[in-house]
């Protein structure tokens, strides 16, 4: 549950940027929404990578 707190946590860091950006339309706090959705998405393949390996190595036992 480690993996899915560290997306929580990184969404939840991201959520004042994303009003800066969407309601005051604060061009340098969506710079900060896009390189948090960039480290999302690495973390995401990051783990997506782990459940694979996890399910492999369940498959051959």
């Amino acid at each position: 549950m480690a993996r899915f707190d560290e997306v929580k946590d990184l969404i939840l860091s991201l959520e004042g940027d994303f009003e800066k950006f969407y309601e005051k339309n604060n061009q340098a706090a969506g710079t900060r929404v896009r390189k948090g959705m960039q480290d999302l998405k690495t973390l995401a393949q990051t783990i997506r990578s782990e459940v694979q390996d996890t399910k492999n190595k369940a498959e051959k036992e």
